[in-house]
């Protein structure tokens, strides 16, 4: 399948071009956009932030806990970098929000520079094209955290998608091919377990992905919220199985975990599993090379590769607006460790002063060496029970290697990827 190829500058332009788009705001600066929302109420009790009566982290103590802070204050922010998230559009009386309002209050709550953000209707359609469901919401003001310099790009799924598995896969493939043209970092927070797709459909997203892969694009993917059964939709019973396109080889899969960080300075303490943490092995995809000689992993592709916090309580403070009204949540998820990542390789393709693209073979290399201690936070505990496998030390097919210790990785990554390698 052939990829629209990303224009660049020899300054390294970035932005929404050509005609797919046809909601393209680009560089729209969220604080000159309509009137300004109510600002949520901030809650502490002995210096503890909650959201909707439970703990919850700020953005700063957010980025303390995974050692971005220092990044950031160096100036590696993500400036000139795209990262594009993608959503399934609301249907039609479901309720929705407005994204330049959050994010605009999210900025103004927690003192972030002003947000760029793009809209991209183009499949979806949308009499309201700046309405969003509370999933892009989440994704962009994780990655906004993050790499406050980064553009940010939501690309909708059509409504469609629902009415069948055929349409589910189909509508994921337009999707995933619109995501990644246009863009340096595709973040998918939305799945579908394996058994969904024809052997021809996956080797289509297989070939979207190389497209991505031959510009530079990186690819994530959360590796689900269910488990070792990825949630049926509707479509039949669940299958034991792991999720696309977490699960083909040149994603970065990205798993879940609980985070606990101090309440008033953000320092890391510890992790455990998130329990319904997606993982286990692909039925569609050998092992890959970069897999190759890992323990736990035998002939299939193992997910994930990474990990995030993905709980509810002591989660990443998010901001949402309902009738100008704005308020705290913290909704669990891999859909908040995915953009995660998402906003870490901005930093990296920053870092580096190029873009990484595929950066899994980087990630395990890393993993493997001297530097792996440093580099992440390796998970080996799970005190709630998993609904999949055991976790291990190094990699698990819960939380790959584990969860970042951004102001290590970064340098390392930049470093050891290689451009152009799959």
């Amino acid at each position: 399948m052939s990829l629209v190829p990303v224009q660049r500058s020899p300054h390294r332009t970035k932005g929404l071009v050509g005609p797919l788009v046809l909601v393209s705001i680009a560089s729209l600066l969220i604080s000159a956009c309509g009137s300004s929302p109510s600002a949520p109420t901030v809650a502490r009790v002995g210096g503890t932030l909650y959201c909707q009566g439970e703990p919850c982290l700020t953005p700063e103590q957010y980025r303390a806990a995974y050692g971005i802070q220092p990044l950031l204050d160096s100036g590696i922010d993500g400036r000139g970098e795209t990262v594009t998230v993608v959503t399934p559009v609301a249907p039609p009386g479901q309720g929705t929000t407005d994204i330049r309002q959050d994010l605009e209050s999210f900025d103004r709550t927690f003192g972030l520079p002003a947000a760029r953000v793009d809209v991209v209707t183009s499949l979806a359609g949308s009499a309201s094209p700046w309405q969003v469901t509370g999933e892009a919401v989440g994704d962009c003001e994780h990655v906004h955290a993050v790499a406050p310099g980064a553009s940010l790009r939501v690309v909708l799924i059509p409504s469609s998608w629902g009415q069948s598995a055929a349409n589910g896969t189909a509508d994921m493939l337009a999707t995933l091919r619109l995501a990644v043209t246009h863009t340096d970092v595709a973040s998918i927070s939305w799945s579908l377990g394996e058994h969904y797709f024809t052997k021809a459909q996956a080797a289509e997203l297989h070939a979207i992905l190389l497209g991505a892969a031959a510009h530079h694009v990186t690819v994530i993917g959360s590796s689900g919220d269910a488990g070792w059964f990825p949630t049926p939709r509707g479509w039949g019973g669940q299958v034991k199985e792991v999720s696309l396109p977490a699960s083909d080889p040149l994603v970065l899969g990205v798993g879940g975990t609980i985070l606990t960080a101090n309440p008033k300075t953000g320092a890391y303490i510890s992790e455990t599993v998130w329990p319904d943490s997606g993982g286990g092995f692909s039925h569609l995809y050998a092992r890959p090379a970069y897999q190759d000689g890992v323990p736990g992993i035998s002939e299939a592709r193992g997910v994930p590769d990474v990990a995030g916090d993905a709980a509810q309580e002591g989660g990443m403070a998010l901001v949402f607006t309902v009738d100008g009204r704005a308020s705290l949540r913290s909704p669990p998820g891999t859909s908040n460790s995915a953009p995660l990542w998402g906003g870490l390789v901005a930093l990296a393709d920053q870092y580096a002063h190029r873009d990484l693209g595929f950066v899994n073979p980087a990630i395990y290399r890393i993993a493997r060496s001297s530097s792996y201690h440093r580099a992440f936070h390796d998970i080996t505990t799970d005190i709630h029970g998993t609904m999949g496998y055991p976790v291990a030390h190094g990699w698990d097919p819960i939380t790959g290697w584990g969860t970042p210790n951004a102001q290590e990785l970064i340098p390392l990554l930049a470093r050891f990827a290689k451009p152009g390698k799959t």
